[in-house]
Protein backbone atom coordinates (compact mmCIF):
# COMPACT_ATOMS: atom_id res chain seq x y z
CA UNK A 1 0.00 0.00 0.00
CA UNK A 2 2.66 2.47 0.50
CA UNK A 3 4.28 1.58 -2.26
CA UNK A 4 1.04 2.80 -4.00
CA UNK A 5 1.30 6.20 -2.74
CA UNK A 6 4.75 6.51 -3.22
CA UNK A 7 4.02 5.94 -7.01
CA UNK A 8 1.41 8.35 -6.86
CA UNK A 9 4.04 10.98 -5.32
CA UNK A 10 6.41 10.52 -8.30
CA UNK A 11 4.13 11.42 -10.76
CA UNK A 12 2.47 14.50 -9.10
CA UNK A 13 4.07 17.49 -10.83
CA UNK A 14 5.41 19.24 -7.65
CA UNK A 15 5.65 22.40 -9.90
CA UNK A 16 4.76 25.71 -8.12
CA UNK A 17 1.29 27.09 -10.55
CA UNK A 18 2.13 29.42 -13.10
CA UNK A 19 1.94 33.25 -12.01
CA UNK A 20 -0.42 35.33 -14.43
CA UNK A 21 -0.84 38.51 -13.18
CA UNK A 22 -3.92 40.63 -11.81
CA UNK A 23 -5.06 40.51 -15.46
CA UNK A 24 -5.01 36.76 -16.05
CA UNK A 25 -3.75 34.31 -18.92
CA UNK A 26 -6.17 36.24 -21.76
CA UNK A 27 -5.74 39.89 -20.65
CA UNK A 28 -8.64 42.00 -18.90
CA UNK A 29 -11.90 40.50 -18.91
CA UNK A 30 -14.56 42.72 -19.31
CA UNK A 31 -18.09 41.93 -17.79
CA UNK A 32 -16.53 38.05 -18.56
CA UNK A 33 -15.58 38.86 -22.21
CA UNK A 34 -11.96 38.40 -22.66
CA UNK A 35 -10.00 41.77 -24.37
CA UNK A 36 -9.83 42.03 -28.21
CA UNK A 37 -12.92 39.76 -28.63
CA UNK A 38 -15.41 40.88 -31.08
CA UNK A 39 -18.21 40.92 -28.97
CA UNK A 40 -16.68 43.66 -26.53
CA UNK A 41 -17.04 46.03 -30.08
CA UNK A 42 -20.26 48.39 -30.42
CA UNK A 43 -23.19 46.10 -32.02
CA UNK A 44 -24.61 49.40 -33.30
CA UNK A 45 -23.45 50.91 -36.32
CA UNK A 46 -21.18 53.79 -35.84
CA UNK A 47 -22.37 56.11 -38.58
CA UNK A 48 -25.94 56.37 -37.09
CA UNK A 49 -24.51 56.46 -33.54
CA UNK A 50 -23.04 59.57 -33.99
CA UNK A 51 -25.29 61.42 -36.21
CA UNK A 52 -28.32 60.86 -33.56
CA UNK A 53 -25.77 62.39 -30.83
CA UNK A 54 -25.36 65.21 -33.58
CA UNK A 55 -29.01 65.67 -34.12
CA UNK A 56 -30.07 66.11 -30.38
CA UNK A 57 -27.22 67.77 -29.60
CA UNK A 58 -29.00 70.87 -28.70
CA UNK A 59 -31.17 69.03 -25.78
CA UNK A 60 -29.13 67.61 -22.70
CA UNK A 61 -28.77 64.05 -22.25
CA UNK A 62 -29.71 62.12 -19.33
CA UNK A 63 -28.04 59.06 -21.29
CA UNK A 64 -25.86 57.62 -23.73
CA UNK A 65 -24.53 54.13 -24.37
CA UNK A 66 -23.04 53.20 -27.42
CA UNK A 67 -22.60 49.64 -26.89
CA UNK A 68 -26.24 49.71 -26.90
CA UNK A 69 -27.23 51.62 -28.87
CA UNK A 70 -29.81 53.68 -26.24
CA UNK A 71 -29.44 57.64 -26.36
CA UNK A 72 -31.63 59.22 -23.78
CA UNK A 73 -32.07 63.16 -23.86
CA UNK A 74 -33.57 64.78 -20.77
CA UNK A 75 -36.52 67.16 -21.44
CA UNK A 76 -36.06 70.74 -23.33
CA UNK A 77 -38.43 73.15 -23.75
CA UNK A 78 -37.77 75.79 -27.00
CA UNK A 79 -37.33 79.12 -26.21
CA UNK A 80 -40.45 79.84 -29.28
CA UNK A 81 -42.94 77.71 -26.76
CA UNK A 82 -41.54 77.80 -23.35
CA UNK A 83 -45.12 76.13 -22.65
CA UNK A 84 -43.82 72.84 -23.64
CA UNK A 85 -41.15 70.50 -23.20
CA UNK A 86 -39.91 67.36 -25.31
CA UNK A 87 -38.46 64.72 -24.26
CA UNK A 88 -36.49 62.16 -27.09
CA UNK A 89 -35.10 58.51 -26.96
CA UNK A 90 -32.97 57.12 -29.67
CA UNK A 91 -32.48 53.20 -30.50
CA UNK A 92 -29.46 51.94 -32.77
CA UNK A 93 -30.33 48.53 -33.07
CA UNK A 94 -28.16 46.98 -35.57
CA UNK A 95 -24.87 47.00 -37.24
CA UNK A 96 -25.95 48.06 -41.03
CA UNK A 97 -26.75 51.88 -42.31
CA UNK A 98 -30.52 50.68 -42.39
CA UNK A 99 -33.74 52.32 -41.32
CA UNK A 100 -34.76 49.48 -39.73
CA UNK A 101 -31.48 49.59 -37.38
CA UNK A 102 -32.86 53.13 -35.82
CA UNK A 103 -35.94 54.10 -33.78
CA UNK A 104 -36.64 57.57 -31.94
CA UNK A 105 -39.39 58.21 -29.88
CA UNK A 106 -40.81 61.48 -28.53
CA UNK A 107 -42.36 62.59 -25.66
CA UNK A 108 -44.13 65.79 -25.43
CA UNK A 109 -45.87 67.12 -21.84
CA UNK A 110 -47.41 70.73 -22.00
CA UNK A 111 -47.51 73.03 -18.41
CA UNK A 112 -50.78 73.71 -17.10
CA UNK A 113 -51.31 76.73 -15.53
CA UNK A 114 -50.75 76.22 -12.38
CA UNK A 115 -47.30 75.32 -13.49
CA UNK A 116 -47.46 71.46 -13.43
CA UNK A 117 -46.39 69.22 -16.05
CA UNK A 118 -48.90 66.80 -18.47
CA UNK A 119 -48.36 64.27 -21.14
CA UNK A 120 -49.58 65.74 -24.59
CA UNK A 121 -49.72 63.67 -27.35
CA UNK A 122 -46.84 63.95 -30.41
CA UNK A 123 -47.60 63.93 -34.17
CA UNK A 124 -47.05 60.45 -35.21
CA UNK A 125 -44.51 62.04 -38.16
CA UNK A 126 -42.49 63.60 -35.56
CA UNK A 127 -40.80 60.55 -34.20
CA UNK A 128 -40.58 59.60 -38.72
CA UNK A 129 -39.17 63.05 -39.36
CA UNK A 130 -36.24 63.11 -36.57
CA UNK A 131 -35.57 58.97 -37.88
CA UNK A 132 -35.14 60.40 -41.26
CA UNK A 133 -32.64 63.53 -40.05
CA UNK A 134 -30.64 60.98 -38.67
CA UNK A 135 -30.44 58.70 -41.42
CA UNK A 136 -29.53 60.84 -44.07
CA UNK A 137 -26.56 62.92 -41.77
CA UNK A 138 -25.88 59.39 -41.31
CA UNK A 139 -25.40 58.38 -45.40
CA UNK A 140 -23.75 61.96 -45.47
CA UNK A 141 -21.28 60.99 -42.96
CA UNK A 142 -20.37 57.79 -44.79
CA UNK A 143 -20.11 59.22 -47.98
CA UNK A 144 -17.31 61.68 -46.23
CA UNK A 145 -15.57 58.87 -44.39
CA UNK A 146 -12.19 57.56 -46.11
CA UNK A 147 -12.56 54.06 -45.22
CA UNK A 148 -16.16 53.12 -47.08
Amino acid sequence: MGLVFALAACTRNTAPPKQEGVAGADGYNYLGTPQGSSASAPAVNSFLWRASLETVAFMPLASADAYGGVLITDWYAPPETPAERFKINVFVTGRQLRADALRAVVFKQARRPDGSWIDASVDPGTARSLEDTILGRARQMRADSPNQ
